[in-house]
């Protein structure tokens, strides 16, 4: 049964133009093609880049975020309870007044106790501002040099200037050394995200995240079987280019130098727009949904590809809203912190210290930083669409 469900997935007709066959994508007459063996080393790299992001978050970013003033905050650390740390990971993190009165007689604490423990207890799960200076920087290196290596080995490409040359002699494209480690690494970084999603820092974009990374890969991977390679490339390479100004812009919000912060952020919405809503769906999806119908038929493997890049699409729509809510607000002076930020977080910072946070700081002896510090700065908790790019998604 697993034969026959091995075949029927792999099927000529599925994924490849009529007339042709896996066997046309066989090594031969010096011509090198992408083969789906090939993809088992991206979750061992992926777990490279795991390894690698640690080293280098403990022993570069942190050493980094210490000289430009950002500091670990020391957190109060919520006492056991067994009762209401069941509500708040089964129910709700901010109980209502009421709920508050019943487990304060569950407890048998007082009703400021209680919400004195849910206080501390959120405050334990938010991440500071330190954390996301880490997980930006590694992001802003991985993006810079993959922004690069995507220029170096298509700049001098034809199908870089022209897109009808993607399907020049398709699919009977020989793989570049150049496209094959552009794909790997792609995939094996955004392997890594997947694998590190849950430990990153979470916003109200969570599940569009995971929509993203797993569109990405899915799409990296297709893309490869069926040399889909040249579009892929160039996919990427779009992705890339608005993802360095992202990271980059919010590495100086966290490090709080404002003007610069606020410069990098338009010039990251412009290139935004100009990449994810113009080039890439008036280039290069018609480039995908266009051209290759001059040189064979429509099947199924053309449609999937496409009705994939219109999700990834979507998720730029939906991500371009969040920059233009951001940008609207700092155009009248309004915007302190990330669109994709809970609302939840959002009222605890918005009200005024408790008696926790005089706590905190003094615990801190002088490390810990003020509970507001995440929303001082240009852009608050700077990180629009963080995907925004994470959105290499091959095609």
């Amino acid at each position: 049964m697993f034969d026959t469900l091995y075949e029927w997935f792999w099927w000529d007709r599925i994924w490849l133009p009529v007339n042709l066959t896996w066997a046309d994508l066989e090594d031969r007459d010096g011509r090198v093609y992408a083969k789906s063996s090939h993809l088992y080393v991206t979750v061992p790299y992926a777990f490279a880049f795991l390894l690698i992001r640690y080293l280098f978050e403990r022993w570069i970013a942190t050493p980094l975020a210490v000289s430009v003033g950002i500091k670990q905050k020391v957190h109060l650390k919520a006492e056991d309870n067994p009762i209401l740390e069941a509500y708040y990971t089964t129910k709700y993190r901010n109980p209502a007044q009421a709920d508050i009165d019943g487990l304060s007689k569950k407890s048998t604490l007082s009703v400021r106790q209680v919400e004195r423990w849910f206080r501390r207890r959120r405050s334990q799960d938010r991440p500071g501002v330190l954390k996301k200076f880490r997980e930006a920087s590694w992001r802003f290196v991985f993006y810079l040099f993959a922004f690069i290596g995507g220029i170096v080995a298509l700049y001098d490409k034809e199908w870089f200037y022209d897109t009808r040359e993607v399907w020049t002699g398709f699919p009977k494209q020989s793989m570049l050394e150049s496209q094959y480690w552009y794909y790997i690494l792609e995939m094996s970084f955004y392997g890594s995200l997947l694998f590190s999603v849950a430990f990153d820092v979470k916003r109200k974009d969570f599940k569009e995240q995971i929509i993203h990374h797993l569109a990405t890969l899915v799409l990296l991977s297709f893309s490869w079987c069926v040399n889909y390679i040249r579009i892929g490339t160039l996919v990427m390479l779009v992705h890339d280019a608005s993802d360095v100004l992202l990271e980059s812009a919010k590495l100086f919000n966290y490090a709080k130098w404002e003007k610069t912060c606020q410069t990098l952020f338009v010039l990251f919405a412009i290139v935004f727009m100009v990449t994810r809503l113009i080039i890439f769906p008036f280039w290069l999806i018609h480039c995908t949904w266009v051209y290759p119908v001059h040189h064979y038929p429509a099947f199924f493997g053309y449609y999937f590809f496409n009705v994939m890049l219109v999700v990834l699409l979507c998720l730029h729509i939906f991500w371009a809203y969040l920059i233009l809510c951001m940008i609207r607000k700092f155009m009248i002076g309004s915007l302190t912190r990330d669109e994709r930020s809970d609302n939840e977080e959002e009222e605890e910072e918005d009200s005024s210290p408790t008696e926790d946070e005089a706590e905190e700081h003094k615990l801190g002896n002088g490390l810990a930083v003020d509970e507001k510090e995440d929303t001082n700065g240009c852009f608050g908790c700077l990180s629009p669409p963080e995907n925004i790019c994470r959105s290499k998604t091959v095609y």
